[in-house]
């Protein structure tokens, strides 16, 4: 399993915490000092089943000065783009296991990436 990690985020910190007790291997990618590709972006989203918006940090967005595109189909590119160039506007953290992921934000979604490992 991979997570996409912010250790300064306690959620973050939490996922990985649970990662740890439950005995899961697991990888640590700090994702704000190696961003995700666009391929890797569109890889998680096919696999979470969610649209780019639906993992945009959107109030980090407006204190970064960032204008986000419409919330439509049309723009999941830019979207995708956009998380891309500003990694800090991911959702975090992000649990990655063998053809899944969650948004690890609550111990459900956790125990559920857990699980599927």
């Amino acid at each position: 399993m991979e997570i996409w990690h912010n250790p300064s985020c306690s959620k973050s910190r939490t996922a990985e915490s649970e990662l740890r007790t439950a005995g899961t291997d697991y990888v640590v990618r700090r994702y704000l000092d190696e961003p995700p590709t666009v391929a890797e972006l569109e890889d998680v989203l096919a696999r979470l089943g969610l649209a780019p918006w639906d993992i945009t940090r959107t109030a980090d967005a407006r204190k970064l000065g960032v204008e986000l595109p419409a919330k439509d189909e049309s723009e999941h590119d830019a979207w995708v783009a956009l998380l891309a160039e500003h990694p800090r506007l991911i959702q975090r953290p992000i649990l990655i296991g063998a053809g899944t992921a969650v948004v690890g934000r609550d111990a459900e979604s956790i125990a559920r990436a857990i699980d599927s490992d």
